[in-house]
């Protein structure tokens, strides 16, 4: 048959780079906190994670999804799910290249700092995986609360060795942890389980109930809440007893979800399941709460791996694609867009990166302080962001972008999971008004975090005052969180995913998603706190980027920032300041050829 066309101005595959290396944003970042000795194996990372073969198991992972199964063939009851090989090939790299617990048995300075570029690296080709990954390095702190429990478990759960299978744990060469909190019934409000916990003897217990998400449900061990004699309390919870017997987990069905598809999400029951008492009884949130402290972390990296992904496929696109005589790269229009998807996604790497390197120094007051109130305000901000970033980068690519074979379907499905997950934009809000109106140590190190970058952009300092003026009123009425019950929420779903959070406060409450920084003005008093903790949020969170960006980012960067996020209302992408230099900014995004 004769052809009928030549296949012309189509892009070719962004394969056979290295993701690490070709993201200018993070490579400097690392530069300035992570060790020189970590780089060789990043860019090797890197090299893998963008290779063909590599995004071969992305999409296999993804394409064939986990599959249940309760019984074996004779009817006997065994609760395990099966995973497609490629979703196996992918933990096994992130394993073996310490992005699960290491981090926590090195005494590298800055080994969370290099974990968490690894991370951003490697979830950029698939997000999924990364939940079972993200819950084993979150759960290491919370076991050391009691230092007999974490003998026990911490060396398996640091350990480079990936050894899927449901087996006792001495039989084990490295084992992974999960969390279950939440139910049907409460959701964020964990006070509100249900699940008993009769003591047992020796510390042990038998817990009886229902949970709503449980992800990644073959891991070995899992963190969860239960209601015991002296109240909501933490247990350790293994899938296999040490005399090889299955504890009593019942997978009673895997969640069908939106995205995250390549990781299991069930729904189980808990028939009477030996578990471990992790810290006092009626302290259980108190002694998750470092689990807790840790995904949001992570939530913030995988969402920014997602925005430097998308913007990579769409600056990509971009380069190599020609409409109405035109690279739509050297288009203005284009180029405005693109830009603004770059600096989004600078903004949250830096952002991620600098929350990261404050873990590494856990033992200084300042460092400690910022975490505290960094967290929930980049977790609030950079997840809300990304979805609409991730929409507008499959834009960039037209029909071509809306198809599976792309990738940005997948990238889409993704974008809004780790807002959900660990508690959504109303629970942040939420804690960032009980840091405000309770730790004024962590108030004052956002302060002099921002006013490090003080002095080198009008606009900066304008938004640090007006904000300033807000805080300072609020403090005169008496800012605080509003009364209620302590709650937590519970990952889901996915590296991510989860419960929507009962942030008690609705979204015309709350206000809009735009910052516009320096129009924000109106002080936050004590009964007016709930309704404005989104809008400050937002505001305190994008200072913490600018302060970042205008300190150590080349200048076009920076001055689009604080043009199109302190000095006006940002509200869709590609609405920038004219006059600002969006070709130096589009060509420093744009991965170069393979």
């Amino acid at each position: 048959m004769e052809a009928t066309h030549e296949v012309t101005n189509q892009p070719p595959p962004l394969t056979g780079y290295d993701v690490f290396g070709a993201d200018a944003a993070l490579v400097e970042a690392f530069g300035r906190h992570a060790p020189a000795a970590g780089r060789a194996e990043l860019r090797a990372l890197g090299r893998l994670a963008g290779s063909a073969e590599a995004q071969r198991w992305a999409r296999e992972a993804d394409a064939n999804g986990p599959v249940l199964r309760t019984h074996d063939r004779y009817g006997h009851r065994v609760d395990e799910v099966d995973f497609h090989p490629s979703w196996h090939r992918l933990m096994a790299t992130a394993v073996e290249h310490g992005l699960h617990a290491a981090p926590w048995a090195s005494p590298e300075p800055g080994a969370h700092a290099v974990r968490a570029a690894k991370f951003l690296v490697w979830s950029q080709l698939e997000a999924a995986h990364l939940c079972p990954v993200s819950m084993t390095y979150a759960a290491v702190p919370a076991l050391r609360t009691d230092a007999s429990v974490a003998a026990g478990w911490e060396p398996l759960l640091t350990s480079p060795a990936y050894d899927p299978g449901l087996r006792p744990p001495a039989a084990k060469a490295g084992a992974l942890a999960g969390m279950a909190m939440t139910e049907k019934q409460g959701g964020s409000d964990v006070r509100a389980n249900t699940t008993r916990a009769e003591p047992a003897g020796d510390g042990w217990y038998r817990l009886t109930g229902h949970k709503w998400f449980c992800s990644a449900p073959m891991n070995d061990v899992f963190l969860v809440l239960a209601q015991a004699p002296g109240g909501l309390t933490c247990f350790v919870l293994p899938r296999v007893l040490d005399d090889g017997g299955r504890n009593a987990v019942r997978l009673q069905r895997l969640k069908d979800k939106l995205g995250n598809r390549a990781n299991a999400s069930a729904e189980i029951e808990l028939d009477g399941a030996l578990a471990q008492r992790l810290g006092d009884e009626g302290r259980g949130v108190a002694t998750i709460i470092e689990m807790v402290a840790a995904t949001r972390l992570d939530c913030v990296l995988g969402s920014a791996a997602l925005l430097r992904r998308s913007v990579a496929e769409a600056t990509w696109h971009a380069a190599h694609r020609s409409a109405f005589g035109a690279r739509l790269a050297d288009s203005e229009l284009m180029r405005a867009v693109l830009a603004d998807l770059a600096v989004e996604s600078e903004a949250a790497t830096a952002l991620a990166m600098r929350l990261a390197a404050s873990v590494d120094a856990a033992d200084d007051p300042h460092e400690r302080a910022l975490r505290r109130i960094g967290l929930p305000l980049a977790k609030y901000w950079v997840c809300k962001r990304t979805p609409g970033a991730v929409a507008e980068a499959l834009e960039c690519l037209g029909g071509n972008g809306y198809v599976e074979e792309s990738a940005m379907p997948r990238l889409y499905r993704e974008a809004p999971l780790n807002s959900i997950w660990e508690g959504a934009g109303n629970i942040q809000a939420l804690d960032l008004l009980r840091v405000l109106a309770r730790e004024p140590d962590a108030v004052a190190a956002w302060r002099a975090e921002v006013e490090a970058a003080k002095g080198h952009d009008r606009r900066l300092d304008d938004a640090l005052a007006g904000v300033t003026a807000t805080l300072m009123a609020g403090d005169r009425g008496g800012l605080r969180a509003p009364a209620g019950r302590a709650g937590a929420s519970h990952p889901d779903g996915g590296r991510r995913g989860g419960d929507v959070g009962d942030g008690r406060v609705s979204a015309a409450e709350a206000g809009g998603a735009g910052v516009g920084v320096r129009t924000a003005a109106a002080g936050v008093d004590g009964a007016g706190a709930a309704g404005q903790a989104r809008v400050l949020a937002g505001q305190m969170a994008v200072l913490l980027q600018a302060s970042l960006l205008v300190r150590f980012a080349p200048p076009a960067v920076a001055d689009a920032f604080c043009a199109s996020r302190l000095d006006a209302r940002h509200g869709v992408y590609g609405a920038l300041p004219a006059g600002l230099d969006t070709a130096a900014i589009v060509d420093r995004a744009t991965p170069g050829a393979p």
